[in-house]
């Protein structure tokens, strides 16, 4: 295997990894409060599900700083090696995590901590992945190759949802309900051994070992990122915005609410969702392909304008309550959004100097996730509820697509006056 193929092997593997998980935990939520939480009040130990969930978003932030600190200063494979271990050894536990009725409190007490680790994990393992592809990338297919993190984020979600589907319907509801429901979470582990073993053959990234025989490796980037980059970190968020809120509303949200809301049944929800996921899959490399051999900037924009346009006509068509129009509603929104986070990795990746780029991409796409992404299907579940509508929706994704245009024409700007860090 070559060295190249080791790099988007390994980055893929431990990125769907992270995205693996957060589709098993999101499909098992109501398994995961049945056999962690006391018999009671569903509703008390579900939201308390969730909570915990939530955790592991409030923690990224945290583990991009430790991991951007690892990953300027000692390299980037030396990060990413032990973010996978950390994200593999959790998932596994689990699946093998004792019920609360085998050790009471501390059942929920440890799936709490687990979430945390994963947290941390995940922080470090996501900006990590995107900056080491991108490194390895020549400036003909950088794109393409930093698309890899968002292709490798849905084959993660669309590999967990399609396992845990299969074997709800091969096994018994009685053997899935005690112990199937596990055998995912510890498949889990083996596949980040297997990205672990190729990181430990991969070589550390040229752009690092440049700077670091150039003498330009920080010593502190933690301070130097919040001191000399923040406006960076900032325009870093702008730019993820338009990813991180329409993508959960998308992945998160819409499941539930067209359930809830819709009154659609589970399974053609969740058809209806792997659609959506097969869509995107496709979509996002030719968007990345034409990002590669078109005018990038040009191309945002205009998916940007395309957002404002149908965030509306989305809500709208599924107002209708049909399934074929929530299909083509979705599958549209589907196409928009993967035109857009492809291209994102690698531009937000080059606003960033070498020498505090781990940090920096870390901090600007988890502190999105964490204050925007993982926050956006309760505030627009609350925002439905108050308003008695569901166009918020559409109105939250017009709002993220506004502040995501400026920050590309503000790139634009910056490249115009040289002041874009190229790789």
């Amino acid at each position: 295997m070559s060295q190249m193929k080791k790099v988007v092997a390994s980055t893929m593997l431990g990125n769907g990894l992270e995205w693996y998980d957060y589709a098993l935990y999101g499909t098992f939520t109501a398994l995961i409060s049945k056999h962690f939480f006391p018999a009671g009040d569903e509703n008390v130990a579900l939201i308390a599900t969730f909570g915990i969930f939530a955790i592991g978003f409030l923690m990224r932030p945290l583990g991009a700083m430790l991991f951007g600190y690892i990953g300027d200063k000692y390299g980037r494979k030396n990060a990413l090696s032990l973010s996978i271990l950390m994200m593999a050894i959790p998932t596994a536990c689990i699946g093998l995590l004792p019920t609360y009725t085998m050790i009471g409190i501390w059942a929920p007490v440890l799936l709490t901590i687990i979430r945390l680790v994963q947290g941390i994990a995940i922080g470090g393992e996501f900006g990590g992945s995107i900056v080491y592809l991108v490194e390895h990338a020549k400036p003909t297919n950088k794109n393409r190759v930093g698309s890899l993190s968002m292709l490798s984020m849905l084959m993660g979600l669309f590999f967990g949802t399609m396992i845990s589907a299969l074997l709800a319907e091969v096994m018994s509801p009685e053997d899935f309900d005690t112990y199937g429901w596990r055998i995912p979470f510890v498949l889990g582990f083996f596949i980040g051994l297997v990205g672990l073993y190729i990181r430990t053959k991969l070589q550390e990234s040229p752009v690092f070992l440049e700077a670091q025989e150039a003498g330009h490796v920080s010593e502190s980037p933690i301070s130097e990122t919040l001191k000399n980059n923040y406006k960076e970190v900032f325009l870093g968020i702008g730019l993820y915005m338009a990813v991180t809120i329409p993508f959960y509303i998308q992945t998160v949200f819409m499941p539930s609410f067209m359930v809830k809301f819709m009154h659609f049944s589970s399974s053609d929800s969740l058809e209806i969702y792997l659609i959506v996921l097969g869509v995107m899959m496709v979509m996002a490399p030719i968007s990345a392909t034409l990002c590669d051999t078109h005018n990038r900037e040009r191309l945002m924009k205009i998916v940007s304008v395309c957002y404002l346009l149908f965030a509306l006509p989305y809500v709208y068509l599924l107002d209708y309550q049909t399934f074929t129009f929530a299909l083509i509603s979705q599958v549209v929104f589907a196409m928009i959004v993967s035109f857009y986070i492809a291209p994102i990795p690698t531009l937000v990746t080059e606003i960033f100097p070498a020498r505090t780029r781990y940090t920096g991409m870390s901090l600007a796409c988890n502190l999105a996730a964490a204050i925007f992404g993982g926050t956006s299907p309760m505030l627009v579940t609350a925002l439905i509820t108050k308003t008695d509508s569901h166009y918020p929706i559409g109105i939250y994704v017009m709002f993220a697509a506004t502040i995501s245009l400026f920050c590309v024409f503000e790139v634009k700007r910056r490249r115009d006056q040289k002041r874009l860090f190229l790789i």
